[in-house]
């Protein structure tokens, strides 16, 4: 679905990309300046008749918009394309290259790729031009060399796509009885090493042919009889395994193939003690020989007197006595709202309505509209008008919208010498208050914790997101006692949040595992900045299951009347 936000990523390639050939400064100035005239109206894509009416867009670029919105292409981005070197793309990944610096590397020293640049900088070229010097060289060798190699592990957020487009092709393909996830991505590790299917079939040779025709493949490192191995040429190459068995088969080779080992450990002394032995082929008879199969992993568990262990909680820990009765974790159809995303007021793509229209496809009974508060200008943040008109706009939607409870809210930004971004005043008038870290992450320990200290005391904020403030694979966090931040919330009622964008899942399962004995209380929230991103749900969800987290937990769980209540009592 279109959004404002696309177009806005459109206008800043075309800029970039005229940096990069060199192109008038005017001509870029006019592309980055339509692009900061859309990210400043607060209408969404829809709800603006004319961008050429909007101040900072001229004919040219509300013609190019108008473009993209026809036809979603862009023919000046497209011939752009063409003519700059696809191999400088990748570089404007490595940190302090932009446009304008690859532009001068492509025209002054010819470069065209990464190998291209690592021979300049070896050759001492780099440094000569003016603007970079020898510390520049030396970080864009360092970077370029980071670079060059994948991790072992990804973050879970860059497999995720890929599995979704895998999956795609898999329903629809030919021969297929079942398939599903296993390994570390079915277990919802924060990094996975490669991603991994069983799939039951009664005509092998079709399916093997099938997945190895899929598109961008880069290499078939095995194709047999019973597994099929790819690497797919996306971002970085990944890996993809697929083991083809026999339905009789398939639960206990899920079983297997999904691990970890050292919960597949715990299940072989729990075999043992039955005088059987696990293996992906089913659950052998040590006495008799024979060799039983289920129909499912629930039979499968059930024959060890467990109740199903969800796939996320299956850690080596103890799972294995937790479900031996029926284990009440939270499922992602417990969830009954989303109280963290934002809109076209702030940052987000879609405007209020399109993003309560949205909420309300998924079934869900209430929600809360918490664009960024004004410090953090780069997300073009509410200041106090702009935040009190947007409370009215979202009374007016929720008049409107009789089958949903929209409440009015912020993301207020905890500023580094710990004031918070509105008063007191103006937060009464709130229904729902989230106070967060956004800037200053190197403070020391003392200095966040007074930050935290002044949201966590006041009677208006009602939860702390992103808690931690990691991105997985790229960020670790500020430097808190999260031991003392659940402490504190617990005696300030305040609820801390599991960040459910799979860049983030903040908290994360370690933390989430301690909140019951803490007593804290926890929300799942997307976080969304656009309509897709309400998906993420599931991750979050994920997440909580694999901190074992029941439904009774998870302030997403209460009805509107619940969450209600608990609202009165600040």
């Amino acid at each position: 679905m279109l959004n404002k936000k696309d177009i806005i990523a459109m206008l800043e390639d075309i800029a970039t990309y005229m940096e990069i050939q060199g192109e008038n400064t005017f001509k870029i100035s006019a592309y980055r300046k339509a692009a900061q005239a859309l990210e400043r109206d607060e209408r969404s894509l829809a709800e603006i008749d004319n961008p050429a009416a909007l101040s900072g867009i001229g004919k040219g670029t509300a013609g190019v918009i108008q473009e993209y919105i026809d036809t979603g292409e862009s023919s000046v981005l497209k011939e752009l394309q063409a003519q700059v070197p696809e191999g400088l793309l990748p570089l404007l990944k490595l940190p302090g290259l932009g446009g304008k610096k690859i532009g001068r590397l492509y025209q002054e020293l010819g470069v065209t790729s990464a190998e291209e640049l690592e021979a300049a900088c070896d050759h001492k070229e780099v440094q000569a031009l003016s603007g970079f010097g020898a510390k520049s060289e030396e970080k864009i060798l360092t970077a370029l060399k980071e670079a060059g190699s994948r991790p072992e592990r990804l973050p879970i957020a860059e497999m995720l796509p890929v599995a979704e487009t895998v999956e795609q092709y898999l329903t629809e393909m030919d021969g297929i009885t079942r398939w599903q996830r296993a390994g570390s991505l079915r277990r919802m590790e924060e990094t996975v090493k490669d991603i991994d299917y069983i799939i039951s079939t009664t005509d092998a040779a079709t399916v093997r042919e099938q997945l190895t025709s899929m598109p961008d493949i880069k290499e078939i490192t095995a194709d047999g009889e019973t597994k099929v191995s790819l690497v797919l040429a996306k971002g970085y190459h990944i890996g993809v395994d697929f083991r083809l068995v026999t339905d009789e088969q398939f639960a206990t080779t899920l079983h297997h193939f999904t691990g970890s080992k050292d919960h597949n450990v715990l299940m072989r002394q729990l075999a043992k003690g039955q005088d059987e032995k696990i293996s992906e082929y089913g659950v052998e008879n040590q006495a008799t020989g024979d060799i039983q199969t289920f129909v499912d992993e629930t039979a499968f568990y059930a024959h060890f007197g467990l109740h199903f262990i969800p796939p996320e909680a299956r850690s080596g820990r103890d799972e294995t006595e937790v479900f031996q009765s029926d284990y009440n974790v939270v499922a992602e159809a417990d969830i009954v709202t989303d109280l963290h995303m934002h809109t076209t007021w702030s940052d987000g793509g879609f405007s209020i309505e399109e993003m309560v229209d949205a909420v309300r496809a998924k079934g869900y009974t209430h929600m809360a509209v918490t664009d960024h508060s004004k410090f953090l200008q780069v997300a073009n943040g509410l200041n106090e008008e702009r935040l009190r008109r947007q409370i009215e706009e979202v009374r007016r939607v929720n008049e409107e919208k009789q089958d949903i409870e929209v409440l009015a809210g912020t993301e207020m930004d905890i500023r580094p010498d710990g004031t918070l971004d509105f008063s007191d005043d103006l937060l009464k008038e709130l229904d729902f208050v989230i106070a967060s870290i956004h800037s200053a992450f190197s403070q020391t320990q003392e200095e966040l914790h007074h930050r935290l200290e002044q949201a966590l005391s006041n009677p208006h904020v009602h939860m702390i997101a992103h808690p931690t403030g990691r991105l997985i694979g790229a960020r670790s966090g500020y430097d808190i006692d999260v031991e003392w931040l659940m402490k504190r919330a617990a005696e300030t009622n305040t609820v801390l949040e599991l960040n459910a964008n799979p860049n983030r899942l903040d908290l994360n399962a370690y933390w989430l595992r301690q909140a019951e004995a803490a007593g804290v209380m926890i929300a799942v929230n997307t976080d969304a900045h656009k309509v897709d991103m309400l998906e993420h749900m599931s991750a979050g969800v994920g997440m909580a299951r694999k901190a074992l987290l029941k439904p009774e937990q998870i302030v997403n769980t209460w009805t509107y009347e619940t969450l209600r209540r608990w609202l009165a009592k600040d």
